[in-house]
């Protein structure tokens, strides 16, 4: 079976072409910087005649754009793996957001995309572009069958004690109103990985992802016992563009003092707030660039996202009450020694001492970065988020 996975971001496209069962990968690639200055089309193939890279910078505006680009390349004459874009069977979607009306892996109806629809407003940077990346493979993949993996699965395993939250009964009982969690396809792969090198199935785990968003997971034999986001995906940690855990009477400030209308509260602190309201940018590699020239901006945003970080570990070590391990991924957590050394400093207590040298020499793959006599290790696990999609498809239709 062809499964063509479409991981639509806020900012990117990961996209993997996967034989399954056998998780053989045909190609595989990125659309980064959606939006951005600089966009880039990555695109690896296994080709008959080998490995053939290919990498081009050109303007990408939207998700459309970039979808359309991937298939272009996918069919290319000269270096494409497909030779009609019907031999893809299935198509695996990553979907943010699943409310409550979504807790499995789905076949996509119009029914199902009416649901989508409807939950645009809790996942504004993830559940349109989701949507689109279905419209758009629907029409270039017309015979495959469209499938959706929800990011909120993952986290249906927590109790009410930690999704419910503090306002009057009927918030949630009329209208879900509670915590969802995101990001589980990756939790959920990178915790599984965790255990199996810990080989000790009750663990208690901390997975920490960190990519454009970011949100932290509390994982006990397997199970998700808490996340860092909630009702939709801008709570939390400090993200590229969102802010993360804000006071609400800010909002109320926002609105009720300073003039602003709710829908530019809105797009304030999903758009224009995180790393990007800190420093002026969005993308970590750039904001490294300004630390290292000691910019104090820069300085101050790297120390503010690696405190709000240090917080959540303190705070998920105590629900797990006990800590076997803590897992970095996604493209900041697997890349960036800067924020793990950050995250890390001063952990003593809770029994966290990071190898300086090994954080610092890391460069791909899966790695303890621990020091020898630290009580709990310290994991880069890279997430494989298409690989999950892929198994899930796979194990919806067989």
């Amino acid at each position: 079976m062809k499964v063509f996975v479409i991981n639509s971001g806020s900012s990117s496209i990961k996209f993997q072409l996967i034989v399954m069962p056998e998780a053989r990968v045909i190609c595989s690639g990125m659309v980064d910087r959606i939006g951005l200055e600089g966009s880039r089309l990555d695109y690896l193939a296994n080709l008959e005649s080998g490995e053939f890279k290919k990498s081009e910078t050109f303007n990408i505006p939207d998700h459309t754009t970039g979808l359309h680009a991937v298939a272009a390349w996918l069919t290319h004459s000269d270096f494409g793996v497909l030779s009609d874009p019907q031999e893809v069977e299935v198509v695996g979607h990553r979907v943010v957001h699943g409310g409550e009306k979504f807790s499995k892996t789905q076949l996509v109806t119009e029914e199902t995309k009416t649901k989508i629809r409807e939950l645009f407003p809790l996942a504004p940077l993830h559940n349109p572009a989701n949507y689109l990346g279905i419209e758009v493979a629907e029409y270039i993949f017309k015979n495959a069958k469209q499938v959706a993996v929800f990011d909120t699965a993952f986290h249906q395993t927590m109790t009410p004690v930690a999704f419910r939250m503090p306002i009057p009964n009927e918030f949630y009982e009329k209208h879900g109103i509670r915590a969802y969690g995101f990001h589980g396809t990756s939790h959920k792969f990178v915790s599984e990985i965790a255990v199996n090198l810990l080989q000790k199935p009750d663990s208690k785990i901390i997975t920490i992802h960190l990519g454009n968003g970011c949100s932290m997971a509390a994982i006990r034999a397997g199970k998700c016992i808490d996340t860092s986001m909630g009702f939709g995906p801008m709570n939390g940690l400090v993200m590229g563009t969102r802010a993360g855990d804000i006071d609400q009477s800010v909002i109320f400030h926002l609105v009720n003092v300073l003039g602003f209308s709710l829908d530019e509260v809105n797009s304030i602190l999903n758009k224009k707030s995180g790393m990007l309201g800190l420093t002026g940018f969005s993308d970590m590699r750039d904001i490294r660039k300004k630390y290292e020239d000691g910019d104090p901006e820069a300085v101050l945003a790297y120390q503010l996202y690696a405190y709000r970080i240090k917080k959540y570990i303190g705070s998920f070590a105590a629900i797990l009450n006990g800590l076997d391990a803590i897992v970095f991924t996604a493209g900041v957590g697997e890349n960036d020694d800067l924020t793990r050394k950050l995250v890390c400093e001063e952990m003593g207590f809770l029994g966290i001492y990071l190898d300086e040298s090994k954080n610092k020499t890391h460069d791909k793959g899966s790695a303890e970065i621990q020091e020898a006599s630290a009580k709990v290790k310290i994991l880069i696990i890279p997430t494989n988020e298409e690989l999950e999609i892929a198994r899930q498809c796979f194990d919806l239709l067989v």
